[in-house]
């Protein structure tokens, strides 16, 4: 199992340790009032983000987790050690839920950012805290609170600033390799990608995007058909879409079809995925010829519903050098709309 985005754990915070129950023993005091130490307080549950981590593997096999317990509390008045907290590290664009009641404990964007999710339980009080004009003497003291238990759902949404989507065998993985360094698996059937590859895309002034290659969706993905949503909820974070067309796609309808299929999934997983901006790619035209398609009116078929488009060849890297450009001008618009 290579990549991991969704997985479910159960942890538990330390319990706090025992009051004391003790008296003074010291020389020339032969009535020495009590001096129990309170426990020490039980270790806490704390998730962090790391962008050392890509998936939830780690957690396929592990998935108990607990906090130490706080110490007992020792006579002069010493309070037990606090039990080591548990840190568990998770990648970045991590969200963390209440796997039984779906509530939203932590969304993890931001290197060493982290989020208490149970505390631990609080350490007992010691005898000294029990002493009264009537009760000189106490011979109780408190038991630490236990610790909490809940079961966590963890599910990555890669924070990847441009996402690449189409149908599969469209030439996804090709175009990022092109884009970026990355090295993604490319074959020529579908599905080659069975999760998302990650690059990155050095702009002109040193600006690095994220890139991802979603894996090939098709006709039913947004209800788990194909490699399904599972993959669709990483394209939510994006803020621009490279939708890749091939223009050697033949089947009754017409090419446009793909471009409207892939829109409906995304809108029917979440409508807010439509509104992102986008940038329609025509794929091998290597392999184009006028025979089976007419270019020019694809082009201004897709301007007609607003939809700027742009010929290349991944496989060949024709027009991928003024496809940076182009990536370049949008961001820089997307960047200043964000800001302003």
């Amino acid at each position: 199992m290579g990549f991991l985005d969704e997985a479910v754990i159960l942890v538990r915070s330390g319990d706090g340790g025992k009051g004391c129950v003790s008296f003074r023993k010291e020389r020339f005091i032969p009535r020495g009032g009590p001096d129990g130490g309170d426990g020490g307080k039980g270790g806490n549950i704390i998730a962090r983000a790391t962008g050392s981590l890509f998936t939830l593997k780690r957690y396929a096999s592990s998935t108990y987790f607990k906090a130490r317990n706080g110490e007992p509390g020792r006579g002069k008045n010493q309070t037990g050690k606090n039990g080591t907290d548990l840190v568990f590290e998770v990648p970045l664009g991590t969200i963390i839920e209440d796997f039984d009641t779906g509530e939203l404990l932590a969304d993890l964007v931001h290197e060493n950012q982290e989020v208490l999710l149970i505390p631990g339980g609080k350490g007992g009080k010691g005898n000294q805290h029990f002493a009264t004009s009537k009760n000189r003497a106490p011979r109780i003291a408190q038991s630490g609170l236990p610790g909490s238990e809940k079961r966590l759902k963890l599910s990555l949404k890669f924070l990847a600033d441009i996402g690449v989507i189409g149908l599969p065998n469209v030439g996804k993985s090709t175009l990022l390799s092109r884009l970026s360094t990355a090295s993604p698996k490319i074959g020529n059937y579908p599905f080659t990608t069975v999760f998302p590859n990650l690059g990155v895309l050095t702009c002109d002034d040193d600006t690095s995007l994220v890139i991802a290659d979603i894996p090939g969706l098709v006709d039913g993905a947004s209800q788990g058909r194909g490699l399904g949503h599972r993959f669709l909820k990483h394209i939510e974070r994006t803020r621009l879409l490279l939708h890749l067309l091939d223009i050697t796609f033949q089947p009754d309808e017409d090419i446009l079809e793909d471009y409207h299929l892939l829109r409906r999934e995304m809108m029917s997983y979440n409508p807010a995925l439509g509104k992102k901006p986008q940038l329609v790619l025509i794929n091998k035209m290597d392999l184009y010829s006028i025979q089976q398609r007419n270019l020019v009116s694809l082009r201004e078929a897709l301007k007609g519903i607003g939809v700027e488009s742009h010929p290349i060849s991944a496989v060949t890297g024709d027009g991928i050098e003024e496809l940076k450009k182009i990536i370049f001008e949008i961001w820089k618009k997307i960047h200043q709309e964000e800001t302003s």
